[in-house]
């Protein structure tokens, strides 16, 4: 482990419970990311079939739709 890892968390552990509680979620969601195989959850799946069938019905985004997301997520 890197030092500056470590110096992470040894200050986590004077954060407040639900700070460690968030840094644990996260640190969870990134080790699950690196684990090979993933598995979706609930949530995850239930949007892939919407996207799937939006895809069936040739329903797709309009490029400037797609423009006007990345220019609020830029701002």
């Amino acid at each position: 482990m890197n030092s500056t890892l470590s110096e992470l968390l040894e200050r986590a552990e004077t954060w407040p419970k639900e700070a460690q509680a968030e840094l644990l979620r996260a640190a969870s969601e990134i080790e699950r990311g690196h684990a090979g195989v993933y598995v979706l959850n609930a949530e995850e799946r239930a949007a892939i079939e919407i996207g799937l069938k939006d895809m069936q019905k040739n329903r797709f985004a309009k490029p400037a739709e797609i423009e006007a997301l990345f220019a609020k997520c830029r701002s």
